[in-house]
C-alpha cells in the first residue's frame, strides 16, 4: 500500500473525529479537521500521480473518502447544536443527489457488467461549491459571516448539484446505450 492510499485511509479516520467537535459543538476544531482532510485529498491525488501509484485501491477509496467527509457534513451539522446550520432542504437534494448516481451507478453496472465513471466539470463544480458551504457555515458559527454570502454559495451549489445529476444521467443513458463518451 503506497503513501497516497495510506493518506486516503488517513481522511477516512478523520471523519470520526470531524463528527465528534460536531458533537460537543466545536466548530473551530471541526473547521481544523475538515480543512486538514481537505489538504490530505490534495495530497492523495498529488502523490499518486507523481510517485506513479495510482491503484484501483486508491480509484476506489479516494472517491468514497470524500463522498463520506461531505454527506457526514451535511448530517452532522444539520443535526447538530450549531447555532447556524443548512437548511434542510438543502440536505436533501445534496444526500438525494448523491444516491440518485449511486443507484444509477449500480443499475448500469447490473446491466451492463462495467461502468464507466468520469467526472464532469458539473460534478467539480458541486464537490467545491458543497465544500465552500461546509467551510462557510462552519466559520459562521465562529465568526460573523453574512447570510447573503453563505446562501449564495448554497443556492450555486444547489443549481451545480442539479446540473451535476443531469449531466451524469445522460451520461448513464448513453452507456445503457451503447454509446461513447
Amino acid at each position: 500500500m503506497g503513501i497516497a492510499n495510506q493518506i486516503t485511509i488517513l481522511r477516512i479516520f478523520l471523519i470520526p473525529l470531524f463528527i465528534i467537535f460536531l458533537g460537543y459543538n466545536k466548530p473551530l476544531y471541526a473547521l481544523i479537521v475538515f480543512l486538514i482532510a481537505g489538504i490530505t485529498d490534495a495530497l492523495d491525488g498529488f502523490l499518486a500521480r507523481k510517485l506513479n501509484q495510482i491503484t484501483t485501491l486508491g480509484k476506489i477509496l479516494d472517491p468514497l473518502a470524500d463522498k463520506a467527509l461531505l454527506l457526514s457534513a451535511f448530517i452532522f451539522i444539520y443535526n447538530s447544536n450549531l447555532s447556524i446550520k443548512f437548511p434542510f432542504w438543502y440536505v436533501v437534494i445534496v444526500i438525494s443527489r448523491d444516491f440518485y448516481i449511486l443507484a444509477g451507478s449500480l443499475i448500469i453496472y447490473l446491466l451492463k457488467g462495467e461502468i464507466d465513471i468520469k467526472p464532469s466539470i458539473f460534478g467539480k463544480l458541486t464537490t467545491f461549491f458543497q465544500i465552500l458551504s461546509v467551510i462557510l457555515i462552519l466559520l459562521a458559527n465562529i465568526t460573523y459571516v453574512p447570510f447573503e454570502i453563505i446562501y449564495s454559495i448554497i443556492y450555486i451549489a444547489t443549481l451545480f448539484t442539479f446540473m451535476s445529476a443531469l449531466g451524469y444521467t445522460y451520461d448513464g443513458i448513453k452507456q445503457l446505450k451503447n454509446e461513447k463518451n
